[in-house]
């Protein structure tokens, strides 16, 4: 599949949806808490983004029945939300969901602490966000995917987590999904070069224990294999002739 190169307009269209996407997605970090549940969380994202002119790019989507994957501690991604789930102090909740506006994508996800949370959860929030980081820096023209999935799975390691091995980042646009893959660990090719005018989401997917993951009988929320806690971090990046640009971003809000 080829890798499509967005025009300035294209850009400019995507960086209003992510603009709509991180508000949302603040609205729903505000409303973190013991108590509520994954359903009510859901339904904050879903009524912010068509609220600002954005459309919940993810109902629907091959079935999903919600705005918003909310993912409870070892749940890695695509937890659906629920009525009956309520978060509970020390509980970390991966939210990852997806704006369109004008029929272009953007794809952002957070993993937030609900009360007080040990030290190691912090951690695994913590290290997971760095390496979306480290990926980023390898996002310059001349450099190839497999340079930011190296960097991305080395700081995972080097801090004594696993890296999802299933699930990747990819490349965003006109669709949800499109090419190239991101994968979270270096494989044996190196992947297509970077040129400007790539949009690609970068989401590093991190577990505390092992790597291997399991399918939930709904068929979409995927957990670790050893319960052991998991956190997601991810944005819309931008390849330009220079620095990459996060399009994921809202003034005020930091990333």
């Amino acid at each position: 599949m080829s890798i499509g190169l967005k025009s300035k307009g294209e850009v400019s269209l995507m960086l209003e949806a992510g603009r709509i996407l991180i508000l949302a997605m603040e609205e729903m970090r505000k409303a973190i808490a013991p108590g509520i549940t994954t359903y009510e969380i859901d339904k904050i994202g879903e009524r912010t983004m068509k609220d600002l002119g954005g459309v919940p790019a993810c109902k629907g989507y091959g079935g999903f029945p919600a705005a918003v994957c909310v993912s409870v501690n070892d749940e890695v991604v695509h937890g659906i939300p629920s009525k009956y789930r309520e978060l509970k102090d020390g509980d970390i909740v991966s939210l990852d969901t997806v704006t369109a506006y004008q029929g272009y994508h953007a794809d952002a996800a957070r993993t937030y602490a609900v009360g007080k949370i040990s030290a190691e959860k912090e951690k695994l929030i913590r290290v997971t966000k760095e390496s979306f980081f480290e990926g980023l820096k390898q996002c310059v023209p001349g450099n190839r995917i497999g340079d930011i999935s190296r960097a991305v799975f080395n700081h995972i390691v080097k801090n004594g987590f696993s890296a999802n091995r299933y699930y990747t980042g990819h490349g965003i646009g006109e669709e949800m999904h499109e090419a190239p893959n991101v994968p979270n660990f270096p494989r044996f090719f190196k992947g297509p070069k970077l040129k400007p005018g790539m949009v690609i989401c970068i989401e590093p997917m991190v577990n505390m224990g092992d790597h291997e993951v399991e399918l939930l009988d709904d068929d979409w929320t995927a957990v670790t294999a050893d319960g052991s806690p998991a956190a997601h971090y991810e944005n819309t990046v931008l390849i330009t002739k220079d620095k990459p640009v996060i399009l994921t971003k809202a003034q005020g809000i930091d990333i």
